[in-house]
């Protein structure tokens, strides 16, 4: 595979329209067109996760976190990053980040994490809005069922645990065909009426370019007449945060104890204590305290996330559990994710996961 192929596996399943507008997802570094030998996944990107690849044999490397964040003006090895980057260049190694676009739809980091820890019911804390459209096209009767399998293959009509949503009715349609035309039905020259079905459904925009594809490859009319209209409902499948619950309430204590243990953490920072069982829980990956009230208006007894200031600590006022469990820590799930992704698709390379602990905070 060539390394725009294995991107393109990436933003099939997280858009780049999805990135955050100060984020810098997608290939940083490297040509599209060069061959994978091996894949080196990883967190951040260091000197030493540029050193480690080039003893794997590794020539591309898939990072949470991009190595340019902030323009640069210069490269000339004065800092961690211009180091890091003039290494990749010098041994042909390719740079690609999956960062915000992954944090903010379903089944990315988030999700994730809540499934690790075993959170039931879980949905989209802060849904985004703006992020779903509805296309409307008119179909023969004989040829609906093609066209929604077409346009569900490509994408479309996902409502929550639901696929293959639609709504279907049966109406008239007419047309008259040109001289130049070549009509599936009628005569040219004519008015003809036909019986078609009105074909409705939602899909997220980041779609819309496979989805319109698909309904054209699949429709049998020459010219095909479809509607898209923008909405402004919440998706389902897109936001930030999650939120859910675990199978069953447990003390405070023993909630803080076990994360340790799935986080493998020496400590964990917390607001203070409610006296209260935890059940209900939010979580966001990285730096997530923006979330906190959302998090509190959603009925959640604690809410995960990691670079937590002072101040916010205050901002919890003993209305829920406010717990740091730690940046890196949180994140360190991308790697599997990736990895799943990538061997879905059965590529013909190695996979291997960085052994490089990237992690700048230390514990003593």
């Amino acid at each position: 595979m060539k390394i725009r192929e294995v991107a393109s596996i990436l933003e099939e399943y997280a858009s780049l329209l999805y990135q955050e507008s100060y984020d810098n997802s997608g290939l940083i570094i490297g040509d599209p067109e060069i061959d994978v030998a091996s894949v080196l996944l990883a967190v951040d990107i260091t000197e030493e996760v540029i050193e480690e690849a080039i003893n794997k044999g590794a020539n591309l490397i898939i990072a949470h976190h991009p190595v340019i964040f902030k323009g640069l003006k210069s490269i000339t090895g004065k800092n961690y990053v211009e180091k890091t980057v003039i290494k990749a260049i010098r041994n042909d190694i390719a740079i690609y980040a999956a960062h915000t676009n992954f944090d903010g739809i379903w089944g990315g980091v988030n999700t994730k994490l809540g499934e690790k820890l075993g959170l039931l019911n879980m949905k989209i804390l802060s849904p985004r809005k703006g992020e779903l459209k509805k296309l409307v096209t008119f179909v023969p009767d004989e040829h609906a069922d093609k066209v929604r399998k077409a346009i569900f293959d490509a994408g479309a009509g996902h409502i929550g645990i639901y696929d293959q949503c639609s709504y279907n009715l049966h109406g008239s349609g007419s047309f008259r065909a040109s001289d130049k035309s070549n009509p599936y039905s009628g005569e040219k020259g004519k008015l003809h009426f036909e019986q078609e079905i009105r074909i409705e459904t939602i899909f997220p925009k980041s779609l819309q370019t496979n989805i319109i594809n698909a309904l054209i490859d699949a429709h049998p009319y020459e010219e095909v007449a479809y509607d898209i209209y923008p909405l402004d409902n919440e998706s389902l499948r897109a936001g930030m945060g999650v939120i859910g619950e675990l199978p069953e309430s447990v003390e405070e204590k023993v909630f803080l104890t076990d994360l340790k243990k799935i986080f493998n953490m020496k400590c964990i920072k917390h607001s203070s204590l409610l006296g209260k069982k935890v059940k209900r829980v939010a979580v966001c990956g990285g730096a997530g305290s923006f979330l906190l009230q959302k998090a509190v208006s959603s009925g959640a007894d604690a809410f995960l996330t990691a670079d937590i200031k002072y101040h916010e600590y205050f901002d919890a006022d003993m209305k829920i559990l406010l717990i740091d469990i730690g940046h890196y820590e949180s994140e360190l799930i991308t790697k599997d994710i990736f990895y799943e992704l990538l061997t879905k698709k059965n590529p013909n390379f190695a996979i291997y996961f960085s052994v490089i602990n990237t992690n700048p905070i230390n514990y003593f």
